[in-house]
């Protein structure tokens, strides 16, 4: 945290140079009207009261002009700081590894990102130089009655006691209250989140109802949340008022008494009443902070604990770099279990040749997507270990690996932006070149060059402004453009029209030309072309061969085919890896 706000060192001493003398300025107007009362007011000195007056107006202008400076200055360093901190919180989320977002509900993450850091704002923008300020403005307070007049300054404190012990019994309580509100805060974010992704299901299940209801539920908590916390800071603050009230009127009965012994003077006492009513300000003003803290308090335990998790998937720190990757694979003995689960992976032992094309099929929960996870290092094998070219992919970096392993998921994610920024996704410098070929090779073009702006194209949220066919497409293009020696196809193609099916059928042959693929799929239409296919069940690799030979052996891979072709007719469906071959 010291490393957000060590850059504003000069903005914080500026501020609390201009706080010193907006305190000064403020200390000094009672001081001015005890002097135009006692002397020139009684003395009938017309002169001497305006330019007591004209002081007055004076400070008055210091203060205003200082006090702009000052909240400029707090609230441009408490937005520098909230930058650095958000982005530092966004840097350490997207090092963090899978098994920390299986954990973590996306809606809770964004309340960390947001709501939690804005918090803080509010400690930085009006809370730490305001604490300094209002502390050393009690204190220079407490001097200034203390020398006008000792026995009428103990009548002014007699009741401060109170207010030190109803902060000790209320400030454990006032925390907590806050706390509260930052959970439910983030159970509405994590339920929005989550709701707003499956809209499409809550409506087609006619859900709508329960699905308010449920909301209600939780928007009510945080309601209950909010007035708890706002109770304890009201009831605290018009306690404050309520002192402060009471001790004025003690020194006036007090004072009035004095003033009729001949034993005050009238200027003191008005003096006094200035002094006790800017005395019990700040400490209105500290209870008001003391809120805010509690609040960034929550908040900052919170963000803290996100930044104290630690990626269980880093770089080697004496990694090396390969020249070249020939996209060879090898899976030796691989075991997993998702954290403390049971295992799901059973000593998997593969070997793939570069350039060979190995598709991958089984019912689901089998392990075929968690082997590609394992092979991009989304988590690390629990046993044996995972080979490209003969190295640990525990050895090599990262940022490699990724990068010679191009994986197309089935769920074709596009981001906001331009469809050039989507296809040289994760590297913005790559050329335009590059992005118009990959686009072209995998016939993306053709639609793209239809587009208003063409590769600049907007896309909206998700890619919600192109069908399914395209979505296809640019993520082909998007895993071609970094030309990877690996290719990974995890149920990648889905049943589309028969032109765009076409065109899908060619973008497959051009994508995996020359490269070695992993292709997942259920609809075995799409993989009868493969140079081998693995049948996965319960973890384990049960049967391996061509398509034709598989069949041949009656065991899963023939009741697969059977129960799917039973359904529809051979060789229908969405692309396939090579002209379909129909078995009889």
């Amino acid at each position: 945290m010291l490393g957000d706000i060590a850059p504003e060192s000069r903005l914080i001493v500026l501020s609390v140079g201009l706080m010193f003398v907006v305190m000064g300025a403020q200390l000094l107007q009672p001081f001015l009207f005890k002097l135009l009362i006692d002397d020139p007011i009684l003395r009938g000195d017309r002169r001497g009261v305006t330019l007591l007056a004209l002081s007055y107006v004076a400070t008055l202008v210091v203060e205003l002009a200082a006090r702009f400076g000052q909240l400029y200055s707090m609230e441009l360093t408490g937005q520098n700081v909230i930058l650095r901190l958000r982005h530092r919180v966004f840097r350490h989320l997207v090092s963090l590894d899978s098994s920390f977002f299986d954990r973590y509900a996306v809606g809770r993450l964004m309340t960390r990102v947001t709501t939690d850091i804005e918090s803080l704002a509010d400690l930085f923008t009006s809370g730490v130089v305001s604490l300094l300020g209002d502390s050393v403005k009690l204190l220079a307070i407490v001097g200034i009655l203390l020398w006008l007049d000792w026995r009428l300054a103990c009548v002014a404190f007699a009741l401060t006691p109170v207010l030190f012990l109803l902060s000790a019994v209320l400030r454990g309580r006032i925390r907590q209250a806050y706390r509260d509100v930052r959970r439910r805060i983030a159970r509405i974010n994590a339920y929005l989140q989550e709701s707003i992704s499956g809209m499409l299901l809550v409506q087609l299940f006619r859900r709508e109802k329960v699905s308010t209801k449920e909301f209600d539920v939780i928007n009510s908590d945080h309601r209950d949340a909010e007035l708890s916390s706002v109770v304890y800071e009201s009831g605290f603050s018009a306690i404050i008022e309520l002192v402060g009230n009471v001790a004025i009127a003690l020194m006036l009965w007090y004072g009035g008494g004095q003033i009729l012994k001949s034993a005050l003077t009238l200027g003191t006492l008005v003096a006094f009443l200035e002094y006790t009513s800017r005395f019990f300000g700040p400490i209105r003003d500290l209870s008001g902070f003391y809120a805010v803290l509690q609040a960034a308090m929550a908040s900052l335990e919170r963000i803290f604990a996100l930044l104290d998790e630690r990626p269980a998937i880093t770089s080697p720190t004496t990694a090396s770099r390969p020249a070249r990757s020939y996209g060879r694979i090898e899976f030796d003995g691989v075991r997993f279990a998702y954290g403390s689960g049971d295992e799901v992976l059973h000593g998997i032992s593969l070997r793939v040749e570069s350039g060979e094309r190995v598709a991958i099929v089984g019912a689901t929960g089998s392990g075929k997507t968690t082997l590609i996870k394992l092979l991009v290092r989304l988590y690390d094998v629990s046993a044996g270990a995972i080979r490209i070219d003969g190295t640990d992919i525990r050895m090599l970096p990262l940022s490699y690996l990724r990068r010679q392993v191009g994986v197309v998921l089935q769920d074709h994610f596009l981001f906001t932006g331009s469809i050039a920024s989507n296809i040289a996704f994760g590297a913005p410098t790559l050329p335009r070149e590059r992005i118009e070929d990959a686009a072209r090779a995998v016939h993306a073009s053709d639609f793209i060059r239809r587009l208003p702006g063409d590769f600049s194209a907007a896309v909206r949220e998700r890619g919600g402004n192109f069908s399914v066919g395209q979505k296809q497409l640019l993520s082909f293009a998007r895993a071609l453009a970094y030309d990877p020696a690996i290719l990974v196809l995890d149920e990648a193609t889905s049943s589309v029209d028969t032109e765009t099916e076409l065109l899908i059928q060619g973008a497959l042959g051009r994508l995996l030309a020359g490269r070695t693929s992993l292709v997942i799929a259920h609809r075995l239409s799409t993989i009868v072309g493969a140079d081998r296919i693995l049948v996965m069940h319960h973890g384990r690799i049960v049967e391996a061969g061509t398509h034709r030979a598989l069949l041949q052996e009656r065991g899963i891979y023939h009741r697969l085919y059977q129960l799917q072709f039973g359904l529809e007719a051979p060789g229908s469906g969405p692309a396939t890896l090579a002209s379909p071959e129909v078995a009889s």
